[in-house]
């Protein structure tokens, strides 16, 4: 019982975290498949305790900024951020684009720090603490590519390839993503063309464990595809293997994110 409460209450938090403007009662109770007077309960405690809280005007329940602010303490603790960062920023200053790092959270893989490189004109931006979708990201597919072709389609399947919200060269079929990730594994690194996002194109190279050779997180390039052409693809992917290669090497990073994707089953060899 203790766990079946524990699975409303953490579905209820997740369910909050994608809606930022908050949802109604209602709809709570109806996204969750759980009676009305029960999503009240759990509100209830959550409010109490100042992580969610009731809009008086529109009635919804949001979260407050206390999750968010213990992810952010946690983050901070582990130093994670803290090293990565410095890479980050050169990254960031010899691309002029938006340089990101994502962590593999298994099965997930979630960005956690970036660094802004473009100072004109158009700019590509994303959010931190987002789930990277691994059939459309370069994030992903660089993860995918450091896996076998089994347990990458499982965890594929898990969040299912494209959506509308997708860009036009979205891999629709498994061949298609097979091929974006046979690409990288040939390459070294993941390069995707409006796949995620119209008119945006990136690419990520992988950050290894240096004892298992596992990726545990990896490094991304983006910015507008009008920018971030195949010519310049070329010459700023030395630089962000360079910065991946270095990261791979800080044993307290490593180990922090090893034990993060400690669940992963053994991968195939990392790309070279």
């Amino acid at each position: 019982m203790a766990g079946s409460l524990l699975r409303r209450v953490l579905d209820l938090v997740e369910l909050l975290a994608n809606h930022p403007r908050g949802l109604p009662l209602q709809a709570i109770a109806e996204t969750l498949d759980i009676p009305k007077s029960g999503a009240h309960r759990l509100l209830a405690e959550l409010a109490e305790h100042a992580y969610a809280v009731q809009d008086a005007e529109t009635g919804r329940y949001l979260l407050t900024t206390r999750f968010a602010t213990l992810g952010l303490k946690h983050l901070s603790r582990t130093g994670v951020v803290d090293i990565a960062q410095a890479v980050l920023n050169r990254l960031a200053d010899l691309s002029g684009e938006l340089a990101r790092l994502a962590v593999v959270d298994y099965p997930r893989l979630v960005w956690v720090a970036k660094a802004q490189g473009a100072r004109t004109g158009l700019r590509y931006d994303g959010d931190m603490g987002a789930e990277a979708r691994l059939s459309t990201t370069s994030t992903g597919i660089a993860w995918l590519a450091s896996l076998s072709d089994e347990e990458a389609l499982e965890l594929v399947m898990r969040q299912g390839l494209a959506t509308g919200e997708s860009g036009p060269n979205a891999p629709r079929t498994v061949a298609e993503l097979m091929a974006l990730v046979n690409q990288a594994r040939a390459r070294g690194y993941a390069w995707v063309q409006e796949t995620n996002t119209a008119g945006a194109a990136a690419m990520a190279a992988n950050v290894l464990h240096p004892q298992t050779g596992r990726a545990v997180g990896n490094l991304s390039v983006a910015g507008p595809s009008l920018r971030l052409t195949e010519a310049q693809r070329d010459a700023i992917a030395p630089d962000l293997l360079a910065a991946a290669a270095e990261l791979s090497s800080v044993g307290a990073f490593s180990e922090y994110l090893g034990a993060l994707g400690g669940r992963a089953r053994a991968s195939r060899p990392a790309m070279s």
